[in-house]
């Protein structure tokens, strides 16, 4: 029976960054869109934060067994 050589499976690497960014190095910088984009983003996150909370204080008073059973 023959021996096939198995070939090592090349690893897949990004891009490098620099050369991913390029693309975006001549646009001009929209600071309106940049800044209702980062409201969003903190509006977003709060919303989790909160949600994350509510959640962890349900699960509290859940765990805690009444005492005057």
């Amino acid at each position: 029976m023959p021996v096939v050589p198995i070939a090592a499976k090349e690893e897949w690497q990004p891009p490098p960054v620099a050369e991913v960014l390029a693309v975006y190095a001549g646009r001009a910088k929209d600071t309106v869109t940049a800044a209702r984009g980062a409201a969003k983003v903190r509006e977003s996150l709060n919303r989790a934060k909160a949600a994350a909370a509510q959640r962890k204080a349900a699960q509290k008073t859940a765990r805690r067994t009444p005492k005057s059973a």
